[in-house]
């Protein structure tokens, strides 16, 4: 089942460079990461290269949950790609944001691909969600949800 993908969409309300460098900062990375209420990141490291690597250690209901994944590819403010290993998700596992600046601030499509099963890949999508939502919150206002 590993041909499952999902995608998110969202519309951020910051410029373009903003949200592009929020996803190779690490402070920010700790600041946005939680696709859930009553999270945390206790661990965000990255190298921001192509062939770099980054680390995130999410923490909720006392379990950390460890990601990580090299960048595959780094196009400024437009385009990031990256493997993503975590707790479920399938071997080659990736993820590619493109930003698109709008009106209102800059589109991001985040696409993720490859699965082991519908409910993770949904369970994924609900995350993914929940990251841009508090990305949106982050960027546009300048303070985390949960602070």
């Amino acid at each position: 089942m590993t041909d499952l993908t999902m995608t998110v969409e969202r519309t951020i309300n910051a410029d373009q460079k903003t949200v592009f460098d929020a996803w190779l900062d690490p402070a920010m990375l700790a600041r946005f990461m939680m696709p859930g209420p009553d999270m945390s990141v206790p661990v965000a490291e990255n190298d921001p290269r192509v062939g770099g690597s980054f680390q995130i250690t999410m923490h909720a209901g006392g379990n950390d949950i460890p990601h990580h994944g090299t960048y595959k590819e780094i196009s400024p403010h437009e385009r990031l790609m990256f493997t993503w290993f975590g707790p479920s998700p399938a071997e080659n596992s990736t993820v590619t944001l493109t930003f698109a600046p709008v009106t209102d601030g800059t589109h991001v499509t985040l696409r993720h691909d490859r699965f082991i099963s519908e409910e993770i890949r949904d369970n994924h999508k609900m995350g993914w969600t929940g990251i841009l939502t508090t990305l949106d919150h982050v960027v546009s206002q300048g303070a985390s949800p949960n602070a």
